[in-house]
């Protein structure tokens, strides 16, 4: 005798529950994203992105210039545009403000709203 001879030949017992819909149970076998947020840091760092356009000396000098004329009248407050390149983002950005401190040392602008720029990645100031 087989040890499951004794019940080998029973119908199978009835659920009180409905059945389950197809496309509900196969949601159960679904991955799941264990890295929330990977999928789009991936579809961003495939984005193309700008690159940083290597000054030059007539673009440098501009520059220098523009900053030597907000440097003397830092106390009018003139609203600035400034373009430059964020490497944060890999893009440029057009950041509009009023220039608080012109830091020669450690080479950047810093703008009333505590904005930070590095004068090597601007490539253009107007006003």
């Amino acid at each position: 005798m087989n040890n499951y001879d004794d019940i080998i030949n029973l119908k199978r017992p009835n659920s009180s529950h409905p059945h389950m819909p197809l496309y509900k149970r196969a949601a159960q076998f679904s991955p799941f994203a264990a890295l929330t947020g990977y999928d789009d840091m991936v579809i961003d760092a495939s984005k193309i992105t700008d690159r940083k356009i290597d000054s030059y000396d007539e673009l440098e000098m501009m520059i220098s210039d523009k900053l030597n004329y907000i440097s003397n009248h830092i106390k009018d407050k003139i609203k600035v545009s400034i373009t430059y390149f964020s490497y944060k983002k890999s893009k440029y950005i057009i950041k509009e403000g009023i220039v608080k401190r012109i830091d020669i040392i450690y080479k950047n602008i810093k703008l009333e709203d505590n904005t930070i720029i590095d004068i090597n990645d601007i490539i253009d100031i107007d006003f």
